[in-house]
This record gives C-alpha cells, structure tokens and sequence, in this order.
C-alpha cells in the first residue's frame, strides 16, 4: 500500500493527476491481501463504501481531487475502517499544516481567507454549493499557487499510522 501512495504522490506532483492503474492495482491488492489474512468481503466492502461516502461530497464541492478520494478507496482495500478513519484524519491535520506553509510561503493568507469566506456567502445566498477554486483554474499559475498536492498528506499520514505515530 505504501508503495503504491508514494508513486501516487510522486505522480500527483510531477503530473497533476493519479493514474487509475494505480488505484486499480492497488485495490486488487488490497482486497486480496486482506481476504488472505482472514478479513471478510463484508469488511473490506464496508471501509471502501465509508471512504466513498465521506469523501466524494468533498470531490462534489471541489475541495478533493477524483485521485485523492480513489486513493482512500484504495487504502480501504487494505485497512479496517477504524484504521482508514485514523489515516483519514491524519490526512486532513497534515494537509491543513502543508497548507498554512504553503500560505505562509506565497504571502497570500488575506486573499485566500477573503475568497474563501466569499465563497461561503454565496453558497450561503444563493443556497447552491458551486465548485470550490472553478474560477480560479482559469489562470493556471493562481491556480497551482492555491492548490497542494494532497496525495501526499494521504501518504504521510498513512506512514505515520502505519509506523505507530498515530
């Protein structure tokens, strides 16, 4: 599983996109890893459904990537759901940390806190969630300076909960 995150985050960095050859193999993997070492269909089932569920409403508003919420697809193949949740919000604690470097880093903290609550507002007025950051894809430099790589929290955090840090 390891393995196949880090050449997911190696590729989400180079190209911006995770080839599905990775999820694919990797859920295979997963499932049949898993079958070996006595887990049940239904549990394996049941952690993927739970990455599903949690994380396509993120991928719906644009605050994922199609391949970040593949790649917990993926890690459900492999963990129970208790594990896939400690990775999960890992995940998210790493990811909030890269992205208050990053803020740092571009000097641009006031802009994104000013766009981000004017997102809110207008989800707020009009009652409609719109795609987080579409506007801003139309100049693809705003666009890469706004954005991390979140294949690689994913990584991190499952390092970590994989080497007893949490």
């Amino acid at each position: 599983m390891l393995l196949l995150l880090l050449l997911s985050a190696l590729a989400d960095l180079k190209t911006d996109r995770i080839p599905n050859g990775f999820i694919l193999l990797g859920i295979i993997i997963g499932i049949a890893g898993s079958v070996l070492s006595g887990r049940g269909i239904s549990g394996i089932l049941a952690s993927v459904v739970l990455a599903f569920l949690l994380m396509y409403p993120l991928y719906v508003i644009g605050a994922l990537g199609a391949g970040d919420v593949k790649l917990f697809l993926m890690i459900g193949s492999f963990q129970t759901a208790g594990e896939l949740m400690v990775i999960l919000a890992g995940a998210f604690v790493i990811g909030a940390g890269f992205s208050l470097v990053k803020l740092a880093a571009e000097r641009n903290g006031r802009e994104r806190f000013r766009y981000f609550f004017s997102y809110l507002y207008e989800v707020w007025r009009t009652g409609h969630w719109k795609i987080y950051g579409e506007d801003l894809k139309k100049d693809y430099h705003t666009y890469c300076k706004n954005k991390i790589h979140f294949a690689v929290p994913i990584l991190f955090s499952a390092v970590c909960r994989i080497g007893g840090l949490f």
